[in-house]
């Protein structure tokens, strides 16, 4: 069974419905596997505990609202 592991920051409920279905469609698009062979884990971290550019997504994302 293909596995789809996606690793990022929280997200509500329904964004993770929506990731989960579309990753899946798309790969069964792509590669003709039927839908229900494929897992999705969803791995979440909080903002403090992912960076880019020498920053937090928190840092990340107070710059972007300020």
């Amino acid at each position: 069974m293909p596995v789809i592991n996606y690793q990022g920051t929280k997200m509500t409920p329904d964004q993770k419905r929506d990731l989960i279905r579309q990753f899946t469609a798309i790969a069964h698009e792509t590669t003709h596997i039927p839908e229900e062979y494929f897992t999705v884990i969803i791995q979440e971290y909080d903002d403090d505990n992912m960076g880019s550019g020498g920053k937090t997504v928190t840092e990340i994302r107070a710059q972007r609202q300020g």
